[in-house]
């Protein structure tokens, strides 16, 4: 099996360690499958700066396919973030930089590449909406991650190119996050999941729902677990095709990865 993650790159600029680590949800996705036993690649758009050198180069150390990234000059994607008991807290972002700059354009040898892997995963803060109607021509399942600051607009127009859409919905309760995941299945074969912090996830298949209680750990850091939990749940789901096993994998990887600081580590100072 080989996963693609398309879109963001970012570092996550931790205000009160002054280090710096690298992330976003597609190299999240990315990487996470890497560590589950896939082959994995990234494709998106890298800056000029310290922050972008940083993100390649740990990308190439864990073997993730980077070959059909673009280069602009301009600043990477960052965040600063900061720690609350363990729990990410955002302070703000520059919005993707230069991949927001730059919106990724996919080139006829893009496509071919693309149609090689099991499963595509995107997302809101990937700057990707644009391609998706080309993406979805390519006959390989497109995952998206709406997160938790999804507006309606943007959900109803990119909810039915999904196979498989991700929802954060740990400010909704839990009989709202059901109705609300209920309301946009787009039909077919698509799953919604939506994750809910500390509190059961969920998934809809158009016909019943299904429900996962977390996995407790006193957590290091939260940041990249519901990413975590996206690329365990695809890549047992592709195997198995069993919605509760891969629920199980989700969030016994996503309590995992909350004892790792920063998403998945590999943090360095920054200026």
């Amino acid at each position: 099996m080989e996963v693609l993650g398309i879109g963001d790159n970012v570092v996550d600029k931790y205000v009160h360690l002054n280090l710096m680590y690298p992330g976003g949800n597609a190299v999240n996705f990315s990487v996470f499958s890497k560590k589950l036993g896939v082959d994995a690649a990234f494709m998106g758009t890298f800056g000029n700066d310290q922050e972008a050198r940083h993100v390649e180069q740990v990308l190439q150390e864990l073997q993730i396919d980077v070959s059909r990234c673009r280069h602009f000059d301009g600043e990477n994607g960052c965040a600063r973030v900061t720690l609350e008991n363990g729990d990410r807290v955002f302070l703000g972002s520059n919005e993707g930089g230069v991949t927001r700059m730059y919106p990724l354009q996919l080139t006829e040898d893009d496509k071919a590449y693309i149609r090689n892997f099991a499963v595509m995963h995107t997302g809101l803060y990937s700057h990707t909406g644009h391609l998706l109607p080309e993406l979805t021509q390519l006959g390989v399942p497109l995952s998206f991650d709406f997160s938790d600051d999804f507006e309606e607009e943007q959900v109803d127009k990119y909810i039915g190119y999904a196979d498989f859409a991700f929802f954060s919905c740990s400010h909704l309760t839990d009989e709202a996050a059901q109705d609300y995941i209920r309301s946009k299945w787009a039909g077919g074969n698509q799953l919604i999941i939506a994750t809910r912090g500390s509190s059961r996830s969920m998934a809809y298949d158009g016909t019943r729902f299904y429900f996962q209680e977390p996995m407790v750990v006193e957590a290091v850091d939260t940041m990249g677990a519901g990413d975590s939990y996206i690329a365990a749940f695809l890549i047992h789901y592709l195997r198995e095709k069993n919605v509760q096993a891969a629920m199980i994998e989700g969030s016994r990887f996503a309590a995992e990865s909350c004892l790792v600081e920063g998403s998945f580590g590999y943090g360095v100072p920054y200026n």
